[in-house]
């Protein structure tokens, strides 16, 4: 039979919204950039004023990163949205298959939570296009920050609401939860897509200067960070004891690594808060709370990457699904770790050893530090495109494995 046209992709599952999740965080590291090297006195985020500014005045190596930071951010955010509509569209007409009946039947049912996950990168990323590309955007941006809100809180509606459909169903009755069958962490995925719509909602928190903007603002992402919190709790112990008796299920050990992005996101969502506290409520944070912050959670990433890595290297995962003849849409779950711990480290340099005092900005050992995140960035690049190819182009003789 000549399989020659057919393209992993075109057997499709709900962790094909991933594909879309990476090229979104990937533009998020490009506006690391220009966040932390581009001035922008008196405001929390630089806006396309200052970008210009700098690119103006700014010497030839700030230009070049201004110029690659603009161009990853655009490339990325329309790979991002490219990806968005085309898994819509897949899942639409997904919905009419009886491999949909059989998915929501399943432990399977949460891999539904891409899809907010992926629509909630979207509009952060979308966010961050209009800060970099829209002049005279922060005039007006007041009256978009409850837009913005409104955005996420339907995000958050449509996960909640398909939390509520597995969780109603799996504990009314009994039975149904294959607890065997439980282990990765793959549940985790609807604590993810919570944390993502969390960090979104926490952003009016620090830059608006309305208090009722940044007071909303705090207590809606810190109800929903502090679910996805408990979510991503309960799921663990959970998991791991299933893991511990019946070891990793192979195609979904990339799972093992999503604690890195949640901590990131639930991280950043933090110190968006405390900086609301700090600058409308006049709450002041410590010097070191960021450096706290940002070093413990790298500390539990760092152990949650290596634990991952080294199942994935005993399991040999790159020689069935990233070298081999098998495929699988949970591949893209291996970008997200990647791209989590370049920004976090961005953060830690920047808001933690820096505003310390410990290192000196554009120092040696700012630069030393700060070339680890740009090397996990370029490799997640690497990565996604990588991914792209095998999974989107034809391939012969490849057999597409349906993820778990």
């Amino acid at each position: 039979m000549n399989t020659s046209h057919h393209r992993p992709a075109d057997t499709w599952s709900p962790l094909y919204f991933l594909a879309s999740l990476g090229p979104g965080g990937l533009a998020v590291t490009f506006f690391m950039f220009l966040m932390f090297w581009v001035p922008h006195p008196g405001q929390p985020v630089p806006v396309f004023e200052h970008i210009m500014s700098a690119f103006t005045s700014g010497g030839l190596p700030l230009k070049a990163a201004i110029l690659l930071a603009v161009t990853g951010i655009a490339g990325f955010v329309f790979l991002n949205i490219k990806m968005l509509i085309w898994n819509l569209t897949r899942f639409s007409q997904f919905r009419k298959t009886e491999s949909y009946t059989k998915l929501v039947n399943s432990n399977g049912e949460t891999q539904l939570l891409a899809m907010p996950l992926a629509l909630a990168m979207t509009v952060n990323a979308g966010f961050i296009v209009g800060l970099v590309f829209v002049p005279g955007l922060w005039g007006v941006v007041e009256y978009l920050f409850p837009l913005a809100m409104i955005a996420f809180a339907l995000v958050a509606y449509l996960a909640f609401r398909q939390i509520g459909n597995f969780l109603g169903r799996v504990l009314s009755d009994g039975g149904i939860f294959d607890v065997s069958a439980n282990n990765s962490f793959a549940q985790l995925l609807p604590a993810f897509a919570l944390s993502m719509t969390a960090v979104g909602m926490a952003a009016p928190a620090a830059m608006s200067t309305v208090p009722l903007t940044v007071g909303v603002s705090m207590i809606l992402s810190i109800m929903l960070g502090t679910v996805a919190g408990l979510y991503a709790l309960v799921a663990a112990i959970t998991a791991f004891n299933s893991m511990l008796h019946h070891g990793t299920a192979k195609e979904s050990a990339p799972t093992l690594m999503i604690v890195v992005p949640i901590l990131t996101v639930i991280g950043i969502m933090t110190m968006r808060q405390e900086h609301g506290l700090h600058t409308t409520f006049a709450a002041p944070s410590g010097v070191a709370d960021n450096l706290l912050l940002t070093t413990t959670i790298l500390a539990i990433q760092i152990v949650f990457l290596a634990l991952g890595l080294l199942v994935l290297r005993r399991q040999k995962y790159a020689d069935a699904y990233l070298r081999g003849n098998g495929n699988s849409a949970g591949a893209y779950a291996l970008v997200c770790p990647g791209v989590a711990l370049s920004v976090m480290l961005q953060f830690w340099i920047n808001k933690g050893l820096v505003s310390a005092g410990l290192i000196a900005k554009f120092g040696i050992a700012y630069w030393s530090f700060t070339s680890l995140a740009i090397a996990s960035q370029v490799a997640m690049i690497v990565l996604v495109f990588f991914l792209n190819h095998r999974h989107f182009a034809g391939r012969a003789r490849m057999q597409s494995v349906p993820a778990e």
